[in-house]
């Protein structure tokens, strides 16, 4: 087999194959006994109907268009061997010459991985805020500690802001219910602005058997996007009482015996929080000036499949699950549908150039990924998905995903390789200090800052080395 490969552009490449006929030989007699499966001829065994006669009943063409599609997946991959290249996705093939006996020759176009050229990065300082913990920031804590331990208590008055009320929903559409608008004993509470715009200012000053009706615009169901006459009923109000901040408070809700004691502890913990999410906002700063620092083309058909896939997620799965359709969430958004297709394109192409550039870095600085990181992610990732980490481990083995969970940690090794280069001051001027957790929670951390860079644009890994599919990915058509 001879290739030659030929450079269309920086991410596209198409080569030129010929074949010898005599290295089809196990393909064309796999062609044979697959066809001796298939037909019956009198005067024969099933099976064992001679290549001369297959030849003349069922056609030589047909028997090189099978063979010529069982070689192509093989000899595209030898090819691509030979000429060093990362392919992404599946190649566009064309047949360019089928002679019986002598030869085979075909040309396959497809998308690579650009060369990038990685500039020294050390140069990079990026501001983030300090870690500073307030007693305003403890008292909050404290007060959302004290909200779970609330105690609800039904009054005979008007509903006021932090009531729980038990309501009644009926909405009408153009004076049409509808059939998903009716809710019953729904819990609210009333200020927490969380069921529909002008609620609270509906129920408030409402008592037990109290009905009102206001307009909202719906933001899900079959009317999303629509203005409602939306009818409300109070069955109850309820009070909530939260309980004195002191120690017997400290006892109830915590380990400690003193108010003073957790306090304190919530200090620990508000600034672990902050430091994370210093950390976090670190990361995503450096990564922001590193994409700017590298040129990376991307091939056309893979920004294209990109946007095209994230559209889809977002219509059919997330949207899908809300009843809404674009249309409405485009309302909702207040945009047109052109601004949501450049934004569309510009996250796609971020998320592109993310994987490409981090990818560059982890080749570059032999970054391997141990299975004691991969099982990390992995029980992340279950956390984050919802899923035990066994349903989620078999979910992604038989989705073939390993590889994408195996590609999300070496990225997150590699801007971490990165952000431990860099210059990292906070608002006070003062060096931050990133290297004060282990190296597992510390990759951990950059692995999740790139996941969430790629779940924000909707990046799916880049699919590389597929096996060729046949001619313009249809059978190939072979004339003997």
């Amino acid at each position: 087999m001879k290739s030659a490969v030929e450079t269309l552009n920086p991410t596209r490449v198409r080569l030129t194959v010929e074949v010898p006929f005599e290295e089809l030989k196990p393909s064309l007699d796999a062609a044979y006994k697959k066809i001796n499966q298939q037909i019956s001829i009198p005067g024969f065994r099933k099976g064992k109907v001679p290549a001369r006669v297959i030849d003349q009943r069922v056609g030589r063409g047909a028997v090189l268009e099978e063979a010529v599609n069982d070689a192509l997946p093989k000899l595209y991959q030898d090819a691509v061997n030979e000429g060093e290249l990362n392919p992404l996705g599946q190649p566009e093939v064309d047949i360019t010459e089928l002679k019986d006996g002598e030869l085979l020759a075909f040309t396959a176009e497809v998308d690579i991985r650009p060369e990038l050229e990685i500039p020294d990065y050390s140069g990079i300082e990026v501001t983030v805020d300090a870690v500073e913990v307030t007693d305003e920031d403890i008292d909050g804590a404290l007060d959302q500690l004290r909200e779970r331990f609330a105690t609800v208590s039904v009054v005979e008055r008007a509903a006021a802001e932090g009531d729980v009320v038990k309501l009644d929903l009926e909405a009408r559409v153009d004076g049409e219910l509808l059939e998903d608008g009716v809710a019953k004993g729904v819990d609210y509470t009333v200020g927490s602005g969380r069921l529909l715009d002008g609620i609270d200012e509906a129920v408030t000053g409402l008592e037990a058997g109290g009905e009102t009706t206001f307009t909202s615009e719906l933001k899900g169901g079959t009317a999303a996007g629509s203005e409602a006459e939306v009818s409300v009923s109070v069955e109850t109000v309820s009070a909530r009482e939260l309980p004195e901040l002191d120690d017997e408070f400290a006892q109830l809700a915590s380990e400690f015996d003193t108010l003073e004691e957790l306090r304190e502890d919530s200090r620990k913990r508000l600034a672990q929080q902050k430091k994370y999410e210093q950390a976090t906002a670190a990361q995503e700063k450096v990564l922001e000036q590193l994409l700017e620092l590298v040129e990376v083309p991307i091939p056309e058909k893979l920004l294209k499949d990109e946007v095209e896939t994230r559209k889809h997620n977002l219509v059919n799965h997330q949207l899908g699950q809300l009843g809404m359709d674009l249309d409405a969430y485009l309302k909702m958004q207040e945009k047109t549908a052109e601004e949501f297709d450049a934004e569309l394109q510009e996250q796609a192409e971020k998320g592109i150039r993310t994987q490409f550039v981090l990818d560059e870095i982890a080749k570059r600085e032999k970054l391997n990924v141990s299975q004691e990181e991969l099982t990390e992610h992995l029980l992340r990732r279950a956390q984050s998905s919802n899923m035990s980490p066994d349903q989620f481990a078999k979910a992604v083995v038989e989705g073939g995903q390993v590889p994408m969970l195996v590609g999300e940690v070496s990225r997150g090794k590699a801007l971490a390789t990165v952000v431990e280069s860099v210059k990292v001051v906070d608002t006070n001027g003062d060096a931050v200090d990133l290297d004060d957790e282990d190296e597992t929670a510390e990759t951990v951390e950059a692995t999740e800052t790139v996941q969430a860079a790629d779940e924000a644009t909707g990046t799916t890994e880049t699919a590389e080395g597929q096996d060729a599919p046949a001619k313009d990915g249809e059978d190939t058509k072979a004339n003997g």
